[in-house]
């Protein structure tokens, strides 16, 4: 998988670095060309803007039918208080799942 950062401007407002990004997926033997997952895309952001997993949330990615590039918007935080202040709630459940998720896989 190959990242492209198409687009980066810095959100003085919200204290906050906007990515426009696009992934490149060659089809693997297993997934028979999938498209990439929200935590596989993340992982190659972080490794790529060389930032904390905390502060980075992918906003929204899609994938066209047929092609094998998924594009994207990602934005990464200063803080974790201020993404928390910032995001929707929905938006850091699909990046971080929910808080109580732990401990319901552990059950016993």
């Amino acid at each position: 998988m190959e990242i492209e950062i198409t687009e980066e401007k810095e959100n003085q407002l919200l204290r906050r670095k906007e990515v426009f990004f696009r992934l490149k997926h060659e089809e693997e033997k297993e997934k028979k060309g999938a498209s990439p997952s929200r935590e596989e895309a993340r992982n190659a952001l972080i490794k790529k803007l060389r930032c904390s997993p905390n502060l980075l949330v992918i906003d929204r990615m899609g994938t066209e039918f047929g092609k094998r590039e998924t594009v994207g918007y990602a934005k990464v935080y200063e803080s974790e208080d201020r993404l928390r202040e910032v995001e929707r709630e929905h938006i850091i459940k699909r990046n971080f799942g929910s808080p109580g998720e732990e401990k319901e896989k552990g059950g016993g």
